[in-house]
C-alpha cells in the first residue's frame, strides 16, 4: 500500500490547526539511520485507509518527493469527538532486522464448534491481535485464530496458535499463556438443558 506523503517545513501548534483547517494531517517519520522528519499527508485519503486492516499491520510504502521507503504505521491520534486525525506516526523498517508489530487475529469456523453447535454457547474474542516478531518480508497480514474444536467452558491459548514461518512470539508474551477466546454457555441455556434432560412426571391416576 502507498502512502503519499509531503515534507512539512512549518511546525508548531498554530501550523498544524492551520494544515488541518486545509484538509491535511501532520505527521512523522523516524527510525532506522535517517532522522525524524515532519510530513503532512492529505486526510480524506488517510482517514479512508485507516479503516482497512491492512493498513495498520503491513509494510508500507511511503512515497515523499519521488523517493520510496518501507514504513509502518506506529500511532495516530483521533479528535476526541470529531472525526478526525490529528497526528500520525510512522517508523522505517530496516529489512534485516526483526520488526515488532501487532498482527490482527481472524477467528474461523466459530459457528462448526461444538461449544456452539451442541451445546448453544457463546464465543467471546479475548483478544483481537497478536504480538509477533519477525521480518518485514514474513510479516502476515492476519493469523487465523481456528475454533473448529472448541468445547464449551473451554478457551484457545496463545501456545495453541499456529504461526507462519518465521513468525515468532513478541518477548510481551514470553512465559504467558493468555486465552484468545472462549464459548460460554448462557445460564439460560443451561437452565432450559436442565428442565429437558428431567423425567417427565407420572400421569395421575384417573378418578
Amino acid at each position: 500500500m502507498e502512502v503519499i506523503v509531503s515534507k512539512r517545513d512549518v511546525q508548531g501548534k498554530g501550523a498544524s490547526r492551520r494544515l488541518r483547517r486545509e484538509g491535511k494531517t501532520p505527521g512523522v517519520i523516524y527510525g532506522g539511520e535517517k532522522g525524524a522528519v515532519s510530513i503532512e499527508l492529505d486526510h480524506n485519503n488517510l482517514f479512508h485507509a485507516l479503516k482497512r486492516e491492512a493498513f495498520h499491520a503491513s509494510i508500507l510504502t511511503l512515497v515523499m518527493d519521488g523517493e520510496t521507503e518501507s514504513v509502518l504505521l506506529r500511532d495516530y491520534q483521533m479528535h476526541p469527538f470529531r472525526m478526525e486525525v490529528q497526528h500520525i506516526d510512522f517508523q522505517r523498517v530496516d529489512t534485516t532486522h526483526k520488526i515488532h508489530v501487532k498482527v490482527p487475529l481472524h477467528f474461523i469456523n466459530e459457528d462448526v464448534a461444538p461449544g456452539v453447535k451442541l451445546a448453544s454457547g457463546i464465543v467471546t474474542h479475548i483478544m483481537t491481535d497478536l504480538d509477533v516478531s519477525c521480518l518485514a518480508a514474513s510479516l502476515p497480514e492476519f493469523i487465523e485464530v481456528d475454533l473448529a474444536n472448541l468445547q464449551a467452558g473451554h478457551s484457545v491459548h496463545v501456545s495453541e496458535l499456529i504461526l507462519p514461518a518465521g513468525v515468532e512470539l513478541a518477548a510481551v508474551h514470553k512465559g504467558d499463556d493468555p486465552a484468545v477466546a472462549t464459548i460460554t454457555v448462557p445460564r439460560g441455556a443451561v437452565a432450559d438443558e436442565a428442565v429437558a434432560a428431567e423425567p417427565a412426571a407420572p400421569a395421575a391416576p384417573a378418578a
